[in-house]
């Protein structure tokens, strides 16, 4: 019989590096059963024996996130053989509140305190012997990190899966008679070892253990009784009597065991955070990081290193390399190099997949940046600062994550939004992360870049800042409306002290970021691929079906030229209209399928040899597009609905079909009015769109904008009693 470790602790102490640490390879993904939260699982390395499950990152065990009612769920109904609470060591006191709810759940329990070495850096004195004395419990000193202890943490755990659990602390005689009366009324039913949880959450008032426990009116009645003398008597609230009661604890063992020798001193981390925190330095800072991490990973300049890996990639790898080796295969096997086959390897699948795939080296970079920026501790400073830039908007902090996260990938990125408590800033964070430029978008970034504005790295900022400003503007927009109104969630969140980046973890959220991207090129790219280079290879002529030499006759093109119209007021005219649409609406399989269009049909040399006949892509592209009508494909690309795979992340987190249709809808709308004003108004100034309806449309849309943006804010929201509507304050 195998033994189960659950891992728990507050977000940024290490928990997941811990995991990492103690199961290696042996790890696997998936979802918790119902709800959409990520969980990881993995077996204890040299123990086959011993299961380890990471829970989310979480502050309480109270059901105010779904990151806490899963991990409550999972420690309560599941409930694993022993619980390795892992403790920042530097903020001891706010991790302890946590280790007080899990030591009520009468399972057996290790303390891990982490960044002991954070502890004695920053000259404060901690002995863990006292602790775990004072606790209960064992308590093992580690780093995570540097794997320091890792091993005896986890040979702690599991020797404590089959011994005593740790005695919950008490509170003061009147909270205590108030719950020896719970425990006598209503939970006689309950396991011994789980009464004292379930007694101090019926205290608290807590709606979802009432209705699990199926109390009957009358229990209940006599509960609420037992509360509020209790209330009357300590002249509080039941849930503040319990939060305090858990800190006069807490503050009372750290006062024998836990000493800050720099008590009122500044931190190095506090001092950094004067800086990068500033009210009025914050911002720019922020902007000059991103900025540096774009010009590195996808600049043109010398110290761009993303983009001279992509050149080659392009040029030499993808341009000359595969070509040539896979025809010397062909080549070896007989395969002419006019014969359907050949075209299907060369022009199809090694020309479309070649050309997502040339972009991975700036993707890598990009994430390896962006990897390391998280685990210095910058990221969460950054939710921090915008927070305050959010919250004018209609928007909370925790909003930004999200979409810090959708940087990467717009899957978690959207995942990550259940973070927000309240259902109407959680569904407008959705509905708008989807704007921000992913790891998939940003080979379409890059291409135009290289094609039309000479690799320049604003191009990359700007579909960023491009992002970022829709995301706010739609937050005034929808904050108006009834469905949104109200006060932005409040945010919380722990700052993590600045630290050096550990390479184990950079590289692992490197590769893990990169391999989704290179998977997809694998399997639904590849596929792309090959349906793409039929339907643009072959159609009607004379009325006869086959082959075709010139692509604008080809099926895809007869299917593009349908819809392509509506495309128009866009500036995408022309032998490009159709490309550019079918290229759009293949971008909503896998955003990078916009580029694995455009290197089939770019590509294309009617059967001939691909390394003699072919024109690099860029030239192709620049042929066709210009400066305004490569911006304006970018802007609704870059706006418009996310890929399949992240449509189908908003249906599960909207948990409504009418709410995933109007999320994808309103997406789409934004990005195509938002393309359309670009192209049209731009096009006056650079006299390339004459004025039309067209033009007179885009004004139009521009005034409405405007108007929705600056139109007077109401809040609507209200409570009705007796039939009546009464404003909230």
């Amino acid at each position: 019989m195998s033994i189960r470790i659950a891992l728990a602790g507050n977000p940024n102490t290490g928990k997941t590096t811990l995991f990492n640490a103690l199961t290696g390879n042996s790890q696997y993904v998936g979802n918790w059963p119902g709800v959409t939260v990520e969980k990881k699982g993995g077996v204890l390395k040299g123990r086959k024996d011993v299961e380890v499950t990471d829970l989310p990152g979480i502050y309480s065990l109270s059901p105010y996130t779904m990151e806490e009612v899963v991990a409550r769920d999972y420690l309560v109904r599941e409930r694993p053989d022993v619980i390795l609470n892992i403790i920042d060591g530097a903020n001891l006191e706010r991790n302890l509140y946590l280790t007080t709810q899990l030591m009520e759940l009468g399972i057996p329990l290790v303390a891990a305190v982490n960044m002991m070495d954070v502890v004695r850096r920053n000259g404060d004195w901690l002995d863990t012997g006292k602790l775990s004395e004072a606790l209960g419990c064992p308590v093992v000193e580690i780093s995570a990190v540097k794997g320091s202890n890792v091993t005896e943490a986890a040979e702690q755990a599991v020797a404590a899966a089959s011994g005593r659990t740790a005695p919950p602390h008490r509170f003061s005689g009147a909270v205590e008679h108030a719950l020896a009366h719970i425990e006598e009324s209503a939970l006689h039913n309950i396991p011994a070892s789980q009464q004292r949880w379930y007694a101090v959450k019926l205290f608290e008032r807590d709606g979802k253990v009432i209705e699990q426990l199926g109390l009957s009116d009358d229990a209940v009645s006599r509960i609420e009784q037992d509360i509020t003398a209790c209330e009357n008597e300590l002249e509080d609230d039941a849930e503040s009597i319990i939060t305090a009661g858990r800190y006069d604890w807490i503050h009372t063992i750290t006062g024998s065991c836990f000493q800050r020798r720099n008590q009122g001193r500044l931190r190095t981390s506090d001092k950094i955070d004067r800086i990068v925190t500033n009210r009025i330095l914050a911002l720019p800072i922020f902007v000059l990081v991103m900025g540096l991490v774009y010009a590195v990973s996808m600049g043109g300049w010398s110290i761009s290193v993303g983009t001279m890996a992509t050149d080659w990639a392009n040029d030499v790898l993808f341009a000359e390399w595969v070509p040539g080796l896979f025809d010397t295969l062909l080549c070896a096997a007989g395969i002419a190099g006019d014969s359907w086959l050949y075209g299907l390897i060369q022009d199809g699948i090694v020309a479309g997949v070649g050309a997502v795939l040339g972009f991975v080296p700036q993707m890598l970079v990009l994430f390896l940046l962006l990897c390391i920026l998280e685990d210095v501790g910058y990221m969460a400073r950054i939710a921090f600062i915008m927070d305050r830039i959010f919250r004018r908007f209609g928007l909370s902090g925790k909003s930004f994550i999200p979409m810090l996260v959708a940087t990467g990938c717009g899957v978690p990125g959207i995942m990550a939004s259940r973070t927000i408590e309240q259902d109407r800033d959680r569904r407008m964070t959705i509905m708008t992360t989807g704007f921000m430029p992913c790891g998939a978008k940003m080979p379409v970034v890059g291409l135009f870049a290289g094609a039309l504005f000479g690799g320049s790295w604003l191009v990359a900022v700007s579909a960023y800042l491009i992002g970022m400003a829709a995301v706010i503007v739609s937050g005034v927009i929808l904050k108006k409306f009834r469905l949104f109104a109200g006060e932005p969630a409040p945010f919380v969140m722990e700052l993590p002290a600045y630290h050096i980046p550990h390479p184990g973890n950079v590289l692992r959220g490197t590769w893990e970021r990169g391999w989704g991207f290179i998977r997809r090129a694998g399997t639904v790219i590849l596929l792309s691929s090959i349906a793409l280079w039929f339907l643009q290879g072959y159609g009607f002529t004379n009325g006869t079906f086959g082959p075709v030499e010139d692509n604008n006759n080809s099926l895809l093109a007869a299917a593009g030229s349908v819809v392509s119209w509506i495309f128009y007021p866009l500036g995408w005219k022309g032998g490009m209209a159709w490309k550019a649409t079918v290229a759009s609406i293949t971008g909503l399989i896998a955003k990078e399928n916009v580029v694995d269009t455009f290197g089939v049909l770019y590509h294309y040399t009617g059967g001939g040899d691909l390394l003699e006949d072919s024109v690099p892509l860029w030239s192709m592209v620049a042929a066709d597009f210009s400066p305004l009508t490569a911006y304006s494909f970018m802007i609704f690309n870059l706006l418009c609905a996310p890929c399949f795979a992240a449509m189908g992340a908003i249906r599960r987190e909207m948990n409504s079909g009418k709410w995933t249709w109007g999320a994808i809808g309103y997406m789409c709308g934004f990005a195509y009015v938002t393309a359309m004003i670009t192209y049209q108004i731009g096009g006056l100034f650079t006299g390339e769109a004459a004025f039309s309806i067209f033009t007179v449309a885009a004004f139009v849309l521009l005034a409405g904008l405007l108007y929705l943006l600056f139109r007077p804010y109401r809040e609507t929201a209200g409570i009705r009693l007796g039939g009546r509507s009464i404003a909230q304050t």
